[in-house]
């Protein structure tokens, strides 16, 4: 997802807005799912499902051009390991996707005329959840640095069908994002996190996202002596 020769305030506006979006989509749905599901939650996480996964090809697709669309801050660490991204821009843009993460549970909240804020009660902790974001985090990075390699013009598509799958395969129904699962732990809602279960998954996409990266680059060395 590089982007072209945008300046930088432009580009973090851009990862604003692209992440409040996202974020808006993956609450917003997750509410109208669980209103209309009856109870079933099944039927709720399978809206919650379709909606982020085809609301995040269309962002991607609009935003990869002016800020490389990575709305999420390890993947900006990635290609920061990658020297593809400076590492103060890296910081710029992880605080961008922070704020508008926030901003967008705040857009969500008042579409369906919820309280601003309200911190969530969904448990999501232990060994397996932890696990499940690590290898959703692994997952979402090897995606994107293995098409951006062999297919470019795939990742938006590569990203929303990974993140679909993500939601039934994982056991934390892959949230792989720093700034959406702070943002998830402002909503009592469907999609909501608890504050204090937000450390644990920070850690773990961090560690998914930093195994990934130091594997492909393995790889992608060992596949050039071939």
């Amino acid at each position: 997802m590089p982007a072209r020769e945008v300046d930088l305030p432009r580009r973090l506006f851009a990862e604003g807005l692209g992440t409040a979006l996202l974020v808006a989509i993956v609450i917003g749905s997750g509410i109208m799912g669980e209103r209309l599901a009856g109870g079933n939650a099944a039927v709720a996480l399978l809206g919650n499902t379709l909606a982020t996964g085809t609301g995040l090809v269309v962002l991607i697709l609009v935003f990869a051009p002016i800020s490389g669309a990575h709305f999420n801050p390890v993947v900006s660490l990635s290609f920061a390991m990658q020297s593809k991204l400076k590492w103060i821009e890296c910081l710029f843009y992880t605080a961008a996707q922070i704020f508008g993460g926030i901003a967008g549970a705040f857009l969500a909240h008042v579409m369906f005329e919820l309280p601003l804020v309200t911190a969530s009660t969904h448990v999501r902790t232990g060994l397996g959840v932890w696990t499940g974001e690590v290898v959703a985090s692994f997952g979402l990075l090897l995606t994107i640095m293995g098409c951006l390699r062999n297919r470019p013009d795939a990742v938006p598509y590569a990203v929303g069908l990974f993140i679909t799958a993500g939601y039934w395969f994982t056991s934390s129904t892959s949230f792989a994002n720093p700034a959406v699962t702070i943002a998830r732990s402002l909503t009592d809602t469907f999609a909501g996190i608890r504050p204090q279960d937000v450390p644990g998954f920070i850690c773990a996409q961090i560690l998914g996202a930093i195994t990934a990266t130091i594997f492909f680059r393995w790889m992608s060395l060992s596949s050039r002596k071939i």
